[in-house]
């Protein structure tokens, strides 16, 4: 299963080029991690943090006022980790133009320390599990 994210584009997320600027997807994904992650029956209550991010982008992405889906699955769970892919694409399935991944480290902010990800969690993230990448060369 995936999550899908409807993600507005906004008139300041456009550079001098007249498209959204790189740096501006990585804003996208947080906001469709967050949608996925922090919703009232499903919160990461004691936190997480951002590891490792990984970005291609396929092509470029002009100004509109229709969004852009957001595809989120996750592609693997450890004890203290998991990765989640990401497609950010049109509803033609030949349109997308980012293809990225982020490690996310569940973390204890009072002992300022990473922790396991707990079995609810992990039931959770198994539902949206699929062994298929986002980022490919």
């Amino acid at each position: 299963m995936r999550h899908i994210y409807r993600c507005p584009l906004r008139w300041a997320d456009m550079d001098a080029y007249g498209h959204i600027n790189n740096v501006v997807f990585l804003r996208y994904l947080e906001e469709a991690r967050i949608d996925f992650l922090f919703r009232p029956d499903k919160n990461f209550k004691q936190g997480s943090v951002v590891a490792r991010h990984e970005i291609d982008y396929k092509q470029q992405l002009k100004h509109r006022h229709e969004p852009v889906d957001i595809e989120l699955w996750v592609t693997k769970v450890n004890a203290a980790s998991f990765t989640v892919a990401y497609e950010v694409k049109d509803k033609d399935p030949d349109k997308v133009y980012v293809r990225a991944s982020t490690v996310i480290v569940p973390f204890d902010f009072e002992a300022q320390r990473p922790r396991r990800i707990t079995a609810a969690e992990r039931a959770f993230l198994e539902e949206y599990q699929d062994d298929e990448e986002a980022v490919a060369a």
